[in-house]
């Protein structure tokens, strides 16, 4: 018989400085002296917002003022399951203390000090630790004209790249490649995987039509996909995707009269979603704060990323 299901409510508190807020958990609890993101048991009849709410008040006593939903996700521990139900929380009332024995600390998401982190949660981590923007480069562009461009999008603190060319050079790709990563930014190559492991990338970009092929995740440290539709979003959760884009969302200047998902299919295709999406599809940097509003992680730029 399997073990029982807990449903969790998580708050990631996230400060100005970009910091999460981490809670130990206290001596009278399972796992204790681990580190968690704060939250707790939803109670029957109880919606997991309703739960956050009270669970950060009874814990943190604060009161929390805005929560958008993030990723969703079950964890198999040695006796039970744990359905998290994670919400990013960016606006509350009163600064966060201990209520029940616990102890808190603020961490950098890429450069933690405590340990150890309760199992849980280090999908949470790396997920967190990817950037909500990502630039996709054009296709067949001139490297070298497109090299400044680029280099001014890693200097405005763009540090997610996808490298969409596939007719560009491997020594031109290669010089994209070692420019992102000198500024510390994460570059994904769309579709060639034997060409990702040449230039050393940090990771693969699935094509749909990869996608559906693919019957195992690619053995590459970061993997994501292109996906249209919630088949696609079921396959890339089921490979270990570490994210997915999800596209149309709106009219494109391409594709002006083409269908597009727009903002409330999209929500309803990412809810209950265990891995980041990103929104596609006549997205403008600017547009970032209502993709979140909608459960994105972030969103992906095509021309607007090199303005």
């Amino acid at each position: 018989m399997p073990p029982p299901i807990i449903h969790v409510a998580v708050g990631i508190l996230q400060n100005a400085a970009g910091e999460i807020l981490l809670a130990s958990r206290p001596p009278d609890k399972p796992w204790p002296g681990y580190w968690e993101f704060p939250g707790g048991k939803i109670e029957t009849g109880e919606s997991a917002h309703t739960a956050l709410l009270r669970e950060l008040k009874e814990e943190l006593g604060i009161t929390v003022k805005h929560a958008t939903p993030w990723i969703s996700l079950f964890h198999h521990y040695p006796a039970t399951q744990v359905h998290l139900h994670c919400f990013l929380v960016d606006d509350w009332e009163g600064e966060p203390h201990p209520h029940e024995g616990q102890k808190l600390c603020w961490q950098s998401p890429f450069a933690l000090t405590v340990t150890p982190l309760l199992p849980a949660n280090l999908t949470l981590l790396r997920a967190l630790r990817l950037p909500t923007i990502m630039g996709i480069t054009p296709e067949n562009n001139d490297p070298a004209t497109f090299l400044p461009q680029f280099d001014h999008a890693l200097s405005q603190g763009l540090r997610l790249i996808q490298l969409r060319d596939a007719s560009l050079p491997p020594p031109a790709a290669q010089t994209l490649i070692e420019h992102a990563q000198a500024r510390g930014a994460k570059i994904v190559i769309n579709s060639a995987m034997p060409y990702a492991s040449t230039l050393r990338a940090n990771g693969i970009h699935l094509t749909a039509a990869q996608l559906h092929a693919q019957h195992t995740r690619p053995p590459f440290p970061l993997v994501g996909a292109s996906c249209h539709n919630a088949a696609e979003l079921d396959k890339a959760e089921s490979l270990g995707c570490d994210y997915a884009l999800l596209s149309p969302v709106l009219p494109t200047p391409t594709h002006p009269g083409a269908p597009h998902l727009g903002w409330t299919e999209f929500t309803r295709q990412i809810q209950g979603r265990s891995m980041p999406i990103y929104a596609l599809g006549g997205m403008q940097a600017e547009m970032l704060p209502i993709a979140k509003e909608h459960g994105a992680h972030g969103i992906a730029l095509l021309r607007s990323a090199w303005q």
